[in-house]
């Protein structure tokens, strides 16, 4: 299932990322083979390694062959223990190395902006800025994870999905999610109703686990993942409680009224 929806945001990406080549473009520009905007980014100068990477880029040839029974996460972590251990004169080498590099890609990255039309520099700003969200984006995310944040709670639908995905008919995941949304548009509020009960279970779930997880945060000092009032849902007025209530200020007014004529 959620192969299936991951394929469905990639080609509704591709099909957006095509319409806005037509618009900047032109249809017959971008039948070629492609628009400047798009060379100029791909010509862009490439960053130079930091000092670290290029340690791990020299060697891990050589540790791979002496380590052939770790797998690429182990031999990462043994280089960067190595590293660690490396005497300041050594890692030196690849600090002067990246400077001189770094000179390097400041003239090249220079005479690259240089090259760009006011429309281009624009459109390479706001790609940068797309770029740098989604990573902060994808870095926000994995934190909650580590930190153990709570699943948001299922629609209806969602669940719906979920349990009649693998029966449903369609060639591709995207054929059996239309028509799992055409079937549901059409089921009746009686029929609806099991996965819309399941849904709000879900969310009383999510809600009580999301108590737990802020109180934990706040002892961890961590207030700024806490939500703010707004995004927290409102309480529900229990009505016989209320009721109680006023009932209890009007006996007590009528017995204030009664004292006072006494």
């Amino acid at each position: 299932m959620a192969a299936a929806l991951a394929l469905l945001g990639r080609a509704a990406g591709l099909a957006n990322g095509a319409r806005r080549l037509l618009r900047g473009c032109g249809v017959a520009r971008a039948a070629e083979v492609g628009c400047s905007r798009a060379m100029s980014s791909a010509e862009r100068p490439k960053r130079p390694l930091s000092a670290y990477f290029r340690f791990l880029r020299d060697n891990q040839p050589a540790f791979r062959e002496q380590n052939p029974e770790l797998n690429s996460l182990e031999l990462v972590k043994k280089l960067a223990g190595v590293w660690r251990e490396l005497p300041a004169s050594q890692k030196q080498v690849y600090e002067e190395a990246r400077k001189t590099d770094w000179r390097k890609y400041e003239e090249q990255l220079a005479a690259y902006k240089a090259q760009l039309t006011p429309a281009q520099a624009a459109a390479l700003k706001e790609e940068r800025r797309k770029r740098l969200a989604k990573r902060r984006s994808f870095r926000i995310k994995r934190e909650l994870t580590v930190l153990g944040k709570p699943k948001r709670p299922r629609s209806g639908f969602n669940i719906f999905v979920s349990e009649n995905f693998q029966q449903s008919k369609g060639l591709s995941p995207t054929a059996k999610l239309k028509q799992l949304f055409e079937t549901w548009q059409n089921l009746s509020s009686s029929q609806k109703q099991p996965y819309l009960q399941l849904a709000q279970d879900d969310k009383i779930r999510y809600e009580n686990e999301m108590k737990s997880w802020e109180a934990k945060m706040v002892e961890l000092g961590r207030e700024d993942l806490i939500r703010s009032k707004e995004q927290r849902p409102k309480k529900k007025t229990d009505t016989a409680q209320e009721g109680s209530k006023a009932s209890l200020r009007e006996r007590l007014a009528k017995l204030k009224l009664k004292k006072s004529e006494e």
